[in-house]
């Protein structure tokens, strides 16, 4: 998914889709650590993905807030 794309989603579609991306993460791991995983360039693209989530995630967080995260 682009970041473009993730900017478009709501906080509430964000979280379902960060949930989603660690089960994805959790399942490579275990195909990874079973021998399974046909590339191991999967997980760094996964991992890669989570971040641009969490980031985005916690811009909108920021802009809601105006732009203090309460320190």
């Amino acid at each position: 998914m682009k970041i473009n794309e993730i900017k478009t989603l709501t906080p509430v579609e964000l979280n379902a889709r960060l949930k989603e991306l660690n089960m994805e993460l959790f399942n490579l791991r275990f195909s990874n650590a079973s021998r399974n995983l046909a590339s191991p360039v999967q997980i760094r693209n996964v991992k890669r993905e989570i971040a641009r989530v969490k980031t985005v995630l916690r811009e909108k967080q920021l802009a809601a807030n105006g732009g203090h995260d309460g320190n």
